[in-house]
Order: structure tokens, then sequence, then C-alpha cells
């Protein structure tokens, strides 16, 4: 957003707080900048921040599993993008896996059953990237806090996207919220700073202080701290979720917020444009996966301006995308389209005079 962007030019200008309390005068702590705000809007206990989620799991499982068994759903064994896998993962932190269930249906039971003398945790991975579907069963956040409770062992989720509002009104279902899961009753929980967060990359992990201070004190959290534009806009972008304004603020948001008869009227207006220096356009309707390793599956309608090209549709898509600023289009029905719900107003002059340019 607007706001992160300003916050990280800010503090790179002079100095900053990052490391000093201005109340005592002595040495502060960089993630009190942002700790308190998290936890406010989650009602978490503690919070911590390193440089992306797959940091924070890696930094979650060295400090409070190392040399002991990990349980775990088989459908939930992820892939996230660049090929790290969630067993790679455990391997790297010294833990061991312990799968539970079948790929499609995974019952507290099979938890249960296999708790022993080496178990140091439950996962709980939240498939953000895939769905299964069909013939399923899974275990809820809610019921495996309660059996981790019950039998003395941390659970551990990995949200991956990580979301601070309901999307339902938006028109995506089932996509579970950052504030469910405290609630459940997660002992440890990690996500993304960015996809559907909207703020900067990086990996926040919330939950019960005296798991949080266990990764506080970890070597590896040093390893993998942010710096201070990071922090600066992380806590930009959250201040707009305590001001109520994160739906106007954020792009990624805002643009799933937009509602088809919004996108309609933007796209007659851009294809009155185009067609007043020359350019062949029409206003079709499409649908948008979501995309970003979130709420796989799942699409919003929105509208797009279909451009007829003089040659070809690939010939078109090679010069926008070659530009000095690229043009990034899709081409369906040898017609390149631009989709209004991933446009913003300032990127439409430049389009026009795209258009211009080729059309010449």
């Amino acid at each position: 957003s607007r706001r992160a962007l300003r916050a990280a030019e800010d503090v790179s200008r002079g100095y900053s707080t990052l490391e000093y309390d201005l109340t005592t005068g002595g040495r502060g702590q960089r993630y009190a900048h942002v700790e308190s705000l998290l936890c406010r809007l989650t009602g978490a206990e503690s919070a911590l921040v390193v440089n992306n989620n797959a940091a924070a799991v890696l930094l979650t499982l060295s400090a409070l599993t190392a040399g002991g068994e990990v349980i775990t759903s088989r459908g939930e064994l992820v892939e996230i993008g660049g090929s790290f896998r969630m067993p790679d993962i455990m391997a790297a932190c010294g833990a061991v896996l312990r799968e539970v269930g079948a790929t499609n249906k995974t019952r507290l039971s099979d938890y249960e059953a296999a708790i022993g003398e080496n178990t140091r945790a439950l996962l709980k991975v939240h498939t953000s990237n895939y769905r299964i579907v069909g013939f399923t069963e899974s275990v809820s956040a809610a019921a495996l806090a309660e059996l981790g409770r019950a039998r003395g062992i941390p659970v551990i989720e990995d949200l991956g996207s990580g979301c601070f509002v309901d999307l339902t009104p938006l028109g995506i279902q089932g996509e579970p919220t950052v504030q469910d899961s405290v609630r459940a009753g997660m002992d440890v929980l990690s996500f993304s700073g960015d996809k559907l967060l909207g703020g900067p990359q990086a990996g926040i992990i919330l939950g019960r202080k005296p798991y949080l201070d266990i990764l506080k004190r970890h070597p590896l959290a040093r390893a993998m701290r942010v710096d201070k534009l990071t922090l600066a806009a992380l806590e930009a972008t959250l201040q707009a979720y305590a001001d109520g304004t994160a739906l106007q603020e954020i792009p990624v948001l805002s643009m799933l917020a937009q509602t088809p008869e919004e996108l309609r009227q933007q796209a007659e207006s851009l294809c009155r444009r185009m067609g007043g220096i020359g350019v062949t356009t029409e206003v079709v309707s499409t649908e948008n996966p979501v995309g970003g390793g979130a709420v796989p599956t799942q699409t919003l309608p929105s509208f797009a301006v279909a451009v007829a090209p003089r040659d070809s549709a690939a010939a078109l898509e090679a010069q926008l995308r070659q530009r000095p600023v690229p043009i990034i289009v899709r081409i369906a029905h040898d017609r390149c389209l631009l989709d209004m719900r991933t446009l913003f107003p300032a990127d439409l002059d430049e389009i026009l005079q795209a258009f211009r340019e080729t059309a010449s």
C-alpha cells in the first residue's frame, strides 16, 4: 500500500528507533514495533517476525521439535513454491516426520494413536495452494488443539497465505483467518506477511508466550530477522487493519473487493479511449483465479478489454511484454485481454501510449 511504501521510505532517510527504547533511553527490541499490533489484531499472546513463512516454519520446528517426532496428516504434506517440501523442512530441522491418515481422509483418532514418548508436536498445515475434494475428511484446528492440550503437546499450524479479514462477502469461500486459528487454541501458528495479508514479504509467527520466548532465543531467529524497512512497511500495513481501512488501502484486498459492475464500467471506459486511437476492442466477461498461493480452485467474475491484433495475438503480446514498462496480457481466442481487476487507474495512460506505439 502507499502507506507502507511511505513508511519504508521515511525510516530509510535517517535515524530510527529500531532497537532503541525512547521511554527508558536504553536498548529496545526491534519486534516491539509490530508485536503489540499483531497481538491486538489477532488476540495472540506473543509475536515474532522473520523473513518469510518458510523461515517461520523452519525456526518453529527447529526450536520446538528437534530430535523428536512431529505428527502430520498425509493430506497436508505440502510443497510450496520453488519445490520446498514440508518433509524436507522437517528433516532440515532435525525432526522426524510421523505421517498419519490417508491422503484424502485423516481423523482425530489417527493423531491420538500416533502419539508416543518421542512426540514433540502436532502439526496442521493449511493447503493454501491446492485442494483435495470429493471423499475427504480432515481434523479441525480446534479439535487438534484440544487433543494437544489434553496430552501436553504443542500444536503448530502453518497457515500459509494468512488472512486477517473474512473474505466470504467478497465471494471467496472457506479461507480461514488468522484470528480463527488463535481462537481455536493453536499454540504456535505462522503465515506470510505478503499474499493475502498484503504487506511486505515476511514470515509472521504468533502464539503462546512460553513457546514464542523459546523461538526468540533460538540462534536461527537472528539469522532470519528482518530489517527496518520490512518492519516499517509491515507496521504500516497492520495499522491499516487497525484503522479499518485495509479493504480500501491494501491493493490485493481492494482488487478482490471490486464488484463485477464496477469492472464492467471500467472496461467500457477503457474501450472508448482505445477506440479513440484506432484500436479495435470489445468488452468481454472473464473469470479471475485469485492465485498467489492462496484460495486455489476459486475464481471471481470480472471484465476485460479484448484487443483484436492487426497481425497475431502472439506478436502483439510479445511487443507489449518487451516494452521498457512491460504490459502483461493473456491471449484468448486470438485476442489480447487486459483484465480490469488487475489494473490500477494510474496504469491506463501507459497502456494507451503502448497501443498508440504498436498501432503506428
